[in-house]
């Protein structure tokens, strides 16, 4: 029965290692006078196209005072321009039959419609407006002021445990531009004037700083005629573009900290800080994170979860950034176990990793998931145009679209060990305690250091 088991997991990783081979993603780029750099994906399978531009601005390029500023804009670029009223732009793309949307990171902002492709044309026309002349006004700042502030109640402050990023990352990057997140201060915005936000839209919202990203049932010629119509005329940004130095300090020793929340479950958050993605020790950290918590077979879930029932989850993953990374990791205690027991076993799952080398069967299966993973992610016109321009802004090579499993591949079990020796030791790491507000205590009356919501 091993035997079986274990040829029908090499003829899977033959087959996921076949396709990602066959199914190679076939692309042009380019840059154009004005500094926009354009990438071309052709799949005439479907007749959908989607039209992305990634902007290389995140929370990272805000200055001390003016946090929250990305995201703000992530919401204030639908306002329209001076040829799409106001409120409109979201119902001219549903219209045609598309959908559409935008996220925000500590490096980039990311905005995208997926329309039928008959639509290219819109699409197109709706991201030059944007890039070209869009609204920034006293009206829309107003308005997006209150959908950003009631964004942050209904997805943070009124979620359990949600507080945990704002938390962690003030930590673990203290003194540096990823001490903040994407949502930012409200203060911050409150405080700007309408000439500050002019000022972010004017250095970052320029063709220079942008990738136009295209996938799906397009022609290469006729597109790239397209393109120059809409974007040709757009002039390069005549500002300075700041690309923080980040350079971070040791933590030099753990930092614990406690969070009382309106929540039923304990839980114990731990972020230890790792290397930037893209870097070989972030793919052996990577593939650590799934060997711990990728699937119903994984360690967390078998001996934490199922076996031990210390646990009713456990997560780990990685926060990948452009000049850093947190390699984290999430447990919610059972009814009537306490955080205390269940960190002891989510550590003690990590040195088991440092002590034991992976065995064969168990690497072979985890290298299957990576690459299946690999595979379902530009499975998808939208996935493809994201992935595409992510590669080219994060690491000037967009083909790695069709290689980075390459890079994973490499990785051996010798090295996820070595790793998980290197990084996730207690003084590289911040743990949170998120203990339900009923269990508060009087300063006083606690040895801990608490932090209340």
């Amino acid at each position: 029965m091993r035997k079986t088991k274990l040829l029908l997991i090499l003829l899977a990783s033959l087959i996921i290692s076949a396709q990602a081979q066959d199914n190679k993603i076939e692309f042009v780029e380019y840059d154009m006078d004005n500094g926009l750099h354009v990438i071309l994906h052709q799949d005439n399978t479907t007749p959908i196209v989607t039209v992305s531009v990634l902007y290389h601005v995140g929370s990272k390029n805000e200055p001390a005072g003016r946090t929250g500023f990305a995201h703000f804009f992530e919401h204030l670029m639908f306002e329209g321009s001076p040829n799409i009223k106001r409120g409109e732009f979201f119902k001219i793309i549903q219209k045609a039959g598309g959908q559409l949307n935008a996220n925000t990171s500590h490096d980039r902002t990311f905005y995208y419609e997926t329309l039928p492709s008959h639509q290219l044309e819109l699409g197109l026309y709706m991201e030059s407006e944007r890039m070209l002349h869009a609204k920034i006004d006293s009206t829309g700042i107003a308005t997006q002021k209150e959908v950003v502030k009631e964004e942050k109640r209904l997805r943070i402050d009124n979620q359990p445990y949600m507080s945990f990023q704002e938390k962690m990352f003030a930590k673990a990057f203290h003194g540096t531009n990823y001490e903040w997140t994407p949502i930012g201060s409200f203060e911050d915005i409150d405080a700007a004037t309408e000439q500050d936000f002019a000022d972010f839209y004017a250095t970052f919202y320029v063709p220079n700083n942008a990738t136009l990203s295209i996938a799906g049932d397009i022609n290469i010629k006729e597109t790239k005629e397209l393109v120059e119509k809409y974007f040709g005329e757009i002039k390069s940004g005549n500002k300075e573009i700041p690309r923080p130095d980040i350079k971070v300090p040791d933590l030099g020793s753990e930092v614990r900290d406690v969070v009382f929340d309106n929540i039923q479950l304990p839980a114990v958050i731990q972020a230890y800080r790792m290397p930037a993605q893209g870097t070989e020790d972030y793919y052996a950290l990577d593939m650590l994170t799934t060997l711990l918590s990728g699937g119903q077979s994984s360690r967390f879930q078998k001996e934490i979860v199922d076996k031990q029932q210390l646990a009713a989850a456990v997560f780990a993953f990685p926060f990948a950034l452009e000049d850093a990374g947190l390699f984290t990791t999430i447990g919610l205690a059972n009814v009537g176990k306490t955080p205390e027991e269940l960190e002891v076993e989510m550590d003690a799952q990590v040195d088991r990793v440092k002590n034991e080398l992976i065995g064969d069967k168990e690497f072979q299966k985890l290298q299957n998931q990576l690459e299946n993973n690999f595979v379902s992610r530009n499975s998808s016109v939208q996935g493809i145009a994201e992935s595409l321009a992510d590669y080219h802004v994060y690491y000037g090579d967009a083909n790695l679209i069709n290689s980075e499993i390459d890079r994973y591949r490499k990785v051996t079990k010798e090295d996820i060990q070595r790793v998980a020796k290197k990084y996730l030791t207690k003084d590289n790491r911040v743990v949170l305690y998120y203990l339900s507000k009923s269990a508060q205590q009087k300063p006083e009356d606690s040895e801990l250091n608490k932090e209340g919501n």
